[in-house]
């Protein structure tokens, strides 16, 4: 039969490694998040980009769209749907399904933009969008790509901490759960 010194300390022993596994998960968790705090500003420079280049609210009203400029409307509700999938996204942004949103509505407002440029081709008159915010969406679009990568790289990280034998455990009892980074998400659905 074990001493009892022994049993304290395999149970000090047991007890520093949960603690310090706990805190290594935390740390990572918080790492995930912060990382995401980088990528939301980025995203937030995406809509501010979209707001700074619409028209007066009057034009894009249903009868000014008949002039062609229905792009304008398709992209204020594509940055608007973007707006609130981020903002649901901030608050808890490894939960996948709000990952999966923020994504989806992402790729909406690319669409929009890629739609707004391609209308642009076809008008005698000249380019609705100058090159200026061409330019500047290019560059928030590299921007964005790296805050992306930081992010999933985190996710990843604290995918793997928790996956980790004994850790798994820990993450089991104290409800860690696995997050989705927004490449992932396009991976998943195939693009």
């Amino acid at each position: 039969m074990p001493s009892p010194v022994v049993l304290g300390a395999i149970a000090a022993l047991l007890l520093f490694w949960t603690v310090g596994a706990y805190n290594r998960l935390m740390r990572l968790r918080a790492e995930a998040n912060t990382a995401f705090a980088s990528l939301e500003a980025e995203l937030a420079k995406q809509i501010l980009l979209v707001r700074e280049c619409l028209p007066p609210a009057e034009a894009t009203q249903p009868a000014a769209l008949e002039d062609g400029s229905s792009f304008w409307a398709g992209l204020h509700g594509a940055a608007a749907q973007f707006a609130a999938s981020l903002a649901v996204a901030r608050t808890k942004p490894l939960e996948p399904e709000r990952i999966e949103a923020l994504s989806a509505a992402q790729d909406v407002l690319a669409m929009a933009w890629e739609r707004a440029e391609r209308d642009d081709a076809h008008d005698l008159a000249g380019a609705r969008l100058p090159e200026s915010v061409t330019a500047r969406r290019a560059q928030l679009a590299m921007q964005t790509r790296a805050a992306i990568d930081q992010f999933d790289r985190a996710v990843v990280r604290y995918n793997g901490a928790i996956a980790q034998f004994p850790a798994v455990v820990l993450a089991w009892l104290f409800g860690f759960r696995p997050g989705r980074g927004v490449r992932q998400v396009a991976t998943a659905a195939g693009v």
